[in-house]
């Protein structure tokens, strides 16, 4: 876990700016936009993906979905989002500490997403 990017912003050693935080999540701008507004939700403890975290975090990480998503929605002018979650490098995971892409979308702002 030394070289995990997502573990060194978690216990600052990398300095971030928060969108949203509580007990066990964080939200931030993805340093890779896709969209403006692009933003990454990302555990604070170590967890590979989605498969290793409790379900007993269930809540608190929809809460922080929902608090970054709003405040996407609000400053970026919005009208609705998507949510990513990728698990293994099969489904494109790159960085293998569990965190959930969401990006504001507008109509006709010209962003694809294969579903």
């Amino acid at each position: 876990m030394e070289e995990c990017v997502f573990c060194k912003m978690s216990n600052g050693e990398i300095p971030t700016e928060k969108i949203s935080e509580n007990r066990n999540f964080f939200s931030v701008l993805d340093i890779n936009q896709k969209i403006e507004g692009h933003a990454l939700v990302i555990s604070k403890k170590h967890f590979k993906n989605v498969l290793e975290m409790p379900s007993s975090l269930g809540n608190e990480l929809l809460d922080c979905i929902k608090s970054t998503s709003e405040k996407l929605t609000e400053k970026y002018h919005s009208s609705g989002f998507n949510l990513i979650n990728n698990n293994s490098e099969s489904a494109g995971q790159v960085i293998h500490h569990i965190h959930f892409h969401i990006l504001p979308r507008k109509e006709k702002d010209g962003l694809n997403i294969l579903v």
